[in-house]
């Protein structure tokens, strides 16, 4: 199954509503949780009007960029909650191996954004948007994680 892949057309009319309302809920989820991050940059980082100018330009193309990785996130939830009673060895392998992936992507990505970000922010401004981006980050995934029921065998 590909992870882009709408599998809701496979499904009877009541399982596309609740696919679709699903889906929508969870894009105003992410949408709001971004707005929610920004805010949270905004008032733990202290920048000039030169640096806020810069910074913020190079955070919305560092943004998109994490939104792209989210959107393979997103697809994996999904497709593990659809499989989730028919779960095999191999599809719980594969998604975990995928999510871990996206994992390695994030980071090669920050990695990738610590010059860009120093050729706009002084290093300890750099360094304090990189701890904030990242402790948001993973108070995000604790709790997106914990409402996923565990891949434990049925045996």
């Amino acid at each position: 199954m590909a992870v882009a892949q709408d599998t809701s057309s496979q499904s009877s009319a009541a399982d596309n509503t609740t696919d679709a309302i699903t889906v929508q809920q969870l894009a105003l989820l992410r949408r709001d949780i971004r707005s929610i991050k920004k805010q949270l940059i905004a008032a733990n980082l202290t920048l000039t009007d030169s640096e806020a100018t810069k910074f913020w330009q190079v955070y919305e193309e560092y943004s998109a960029e994490t939104g792209k990785i989210n959107d393979t996130r997103t697809a994996i939830i999904k497709e593990y909650s659809d499989e989730y009673g028919t779960l095999t060895d191999d599809q719980a392998d594969n998604l975990i191996r995928r999510w871990l992936d996206t994992d390695i992507e994030q980071t090669k990505l920050r990695q990738r954004y610590v010059a860009i970000f120093r050729r706009v922010l002084p290093g300890k401004k750099a360094a304090t948007f990189f701890q904030l981006d990242r402790r948001i980050s993973t108070m995000i995934d604790v709790q997106l994680t914990s409402q996923l029921p565990l891949a434990q065998s049925q045996d």
